[in-house]
């Protein structure tokens, strides 16, 4: 009998592969931009809102809690009213900013923004 190894299964390739466990983590549309902007300091979500022209408030808040969920941000709500919530990067999301500062170099050099002249 030819049964596949569990190491086969669909759920295990997801997993079993480094990659595939950090693109898990930043797929999405806004993540990587969120992070980025979040590398500059803690932002409320208005602030962020507003760095993201034609985010959704939903989907501004998914891609937020997936982060958080993933221990990539930290989210502090504070007693206020009205009610105030600032983001920020945890340990881990600190430890992904040389990964965006290469994107952003290999970005740079194959795909120059056009000058303003």
């Amino acid at each position: 009998m030819n049964q596949a190894s569990t190491t086969d299964s669909p759920l295990s390739q997801r997993t079993a592969c480094p990659v595939t466990r950090a693109q898990n983590i930043i797929a999405g549309k806004w993540k990587i931009v969120l992070l980025w902007h979040l590398s500059t300091g803690t932002k409320r979500f208005h602030e962020l809102e507003h760095l993201l022209p034609g985010i959704s408030k939903g989907i501004l808040t998914r891609q937020l809690r997936e982060l958080e969920a993933d221990e990539m941000i930290d989210r502090k709500v504070y007693r206020e009213v009205p009610p105030k919530v600032e983001y920020s990067l945890t340990d881990t999301g600190h430890s992904f900013l040389p990964i965006l500062d290469q994107m952003a170099a290999w970005s740079n050099r194959h795909f120059p923004p056009e000058s303003k002249s």
